[in-house]
């Protein structure tokens, strides 16, 4: 982003509040911790609440720590309500919790399917809601980030599950934008491709069991799929994530951004 661009981000996001779900590691505290670096006073919500508030410790003074299992209505609304206790409004959500596992189509379990599911697309509802609600009561043209993933555009094996559930996410991102545009609050979504993570790191593991590879070939497999030629980093996303939230993309809602390295194009 060119310097005058980064400028006016700063100046937009400047002593305004985010919560991001998941943020307490990976994606989740790239994007806490680039959006402190704007000015911005977050909270870290996560179901790991320990380790949320030592993100929050070491990205910013600014920042607060909130136990959140967005799986539940009842834990997404009590976290909704303490973190405007302890930093007065929610101006921006970033709903980034997410999981995985990984099988082929046909041994995947109901329980595999719910696990996904009720985190990955449930989540996304419950803490979606609670911030628009939110953002109507105290009258705020707020914004969301939902995190999709490269496989909510194209299903990938072995993952079935998880791109049903990130496909969801999208499809829910476009109908809440078209509601809630009327408001003026916006409502977008990035779809990550191989993010160096935990989740990645897991996920390399089951793929090289699951397909007989060594872990190491399933990784120069993915650098081989990616035209930038590189594994994408978490701040890849979190940069796209603070410009989504930003003045700078005030005309755009309902979008699913790739963040991919050019895995996929369309």
């Amino acid at each position: 982003m060119s310097e005058g661009l980064m400028d006016q981000i700063g100046s937009d996001l400047a002593g305004k509040t985010a919560l991001i779900t998941g943020g307490a590691t990976g994606i989740g505290r790239a994007i806490a911790t680039a959006l402190a670096a704007h000015g911005m006073r977050i909270a870290i919500a996560d179901i790991d609440l320990d380790t949320a508030r030592k993100t929050a410790k070491e990205i910013a003074l600014s920042a607060v720590a909130i136990e959140m299992d967005v799986t539940t209505r009842e834990s997404v609304d009590a976290g909704f309500a303490e973190a405007v206790a302890l930093l007065g409004r929610i101006d921006r959500l970033v709903a980034n919790a997410g999981v995985s596992n990984m099988k082929p189509a046909l041994d995947l379990t109901d329980a595999d399917w719910d696990f996904n599911f009720n985190v990955n697309t449930r989540g996304v509802f419950l803490t979606n809601q609670a911030a628009c609600r939110h953002f109507l009561e105290c009258g705020t043209k707020g914004a969301i980030c939902n995190t999709a993933s490269l496989a909510a555009k194209v299903g990938a094996p072995l993952l079935a599950h998880y791109s049903a559930s990130k496909f969801a996410v999208v499809g829910w991102t476009q109908a809440l934008a078209r509601e809630m545009a009327k408001h003026a609050i916006r409502v977008n979504a990035v779809c990550p491709g191989f993010v160096r993570t935990g989740m990645q790191s897991r996920e390399i593991v089951w793929e090289a069991e699951l397909r007989g590879m060594t872990p190491q070939q399933v990784f120069d497999e993915y650098v081989s799929l990616t035209p930038l030629g590189r594994i994408e980093d978490p701040e890849d996303v979190a940069s796209v994530v603070t410009f989504l939230l930003s003045d700078g993309a005030r005309f755009m809602t309902g979008q699913a951004v790739n963040v991919t390295g050019g895995v996929y194009m369309t």
